[in-house]
């Protein structure tokens, strides 16, 4: 198996549709009332609703509250882009949790959040020289 698809689910669609698309810069290939495709290579990336998801599946589970870090998206970066990239999205209403760093793994790295409070990340590979 493959993962093919990567839907967010959420109670609060409209603020986090507006930051995945202005502030992250995704652009949406398809959006109904509660769910919305954006534009993206390889895996789709999706977001919709508690409520829509319940309806789905008729699985009450959707409809519990959650609470905490359930994932992590992280996106890679050009590493001479990586604190531009950064100051853009805290700029546009990213919330900062820390600022590009040199990881003794081989990356560059930064962590953000988005309106549901989920920390994500950019990263560039070091140059090896």
């Amino acid at each position: 198996m493959n993962i093919s698809v990567i839907s967010i689910i959420t109670s609060r669609f409209d603020e986090m549709l507006q930051f995945y698309r202005d502030v992250m810069g995704f652009k949406i290939k398809m959006q109904l009332e509660n769910f919305v495709e954006f534009e993206n290579n390889g895996v789709r990336f999706e977001m919709s609703t508690h409520k829509v998801l319940n309806e789905a599946t008729n699985h009450e589970s959707f409809l519990e509250d959650k609470k905490g870090q359930s994932f992590e998206l992280a996106f890679s970066v050009p590493l001479e882009d990586m604190n531009k990239v950064y100051e853009e999205i805290t700029s546009k209403g990213a919330t900062p949790i820390k600022e590009p760093e040199d990881m003794p793994w081989g990356q560059r790295t930064a962590f953000f959040a988005d309106p549901d409070g989920n920390i994500h990340e950019i990263f560039a590979d070091l140059k090896k020289e």
